[in-house]
């Protein structure tokens, strides 16, 4: 894992989360994407520490600390240990691992704020958040994949 471009991938979608996304009625949750995208391409224990390290820069811009890293890290975990049985190398199984991660995040992120009387965000907008990023997210993975220099197998035909 090259950490410093990681830590530069994280710092730029934190900004962008907090920045100019934060306009957008309709906006993805980068942090997610990205959770998703380490668990599917890099090692176990990477994903894992990955997670963590992406939970707790949600919870820098989020309402309270401590429940997006929780959340991140326990489905971070799961999503790792999953892509050992169920390779999600393919864009449908992405679309659908977003999708899913997003809405158990939203949701477990809303119960913890909740038990902590902090004010919650409305179901309907985590599930717009969860169909844009299934949307948007494997169009991130491009780049995300040029950027950590991820070696992906090429399939060649032979003749």
């Amino acid at each position: 894992m090259r950490w410093i471009r990681f830590a530069v991938l994280v710092g730029l979608a934190t900004i962008a989360q907090a920045g100019f996304l934060s306009n957008y009625i309709l906006k993805p949750d980068l942090h997610i994407i990205l959770l998703v995208f380490f668990a599917v391409y890099s090692s176990t224990t990477d994903a894992i520490i990955t997670s963590f390290t992406l939970g707790f820069a949600a919870d820098l811009i989020g309402q309270s600390m401590g429940t997006q890293m929780i959340c991140f890290g326990i489905l971070g975990t799961s999503i790792a240990y999953l892509n050992r049985v169920i390779a999600l190398r393919k864009v449908p199984y992405q679309i659908i691992a977003i999708f899913a991660v997003t809405l158990i995040a939203g949701f477990c992120a809303n119960t913890l704020n909740s038990m902590k009387n902090v004010s919650t965000i409305t179901y309907s907008s985590i599930m717009k958040t969860a169909i844009y990023s299934a949307i948007v997210g494997p169009f991130i993975f491009i780049p995300c994949i040029w950027w950590m220099r991820i070696k992906t197998p090429h399939h060649h035909r032979r003749f």
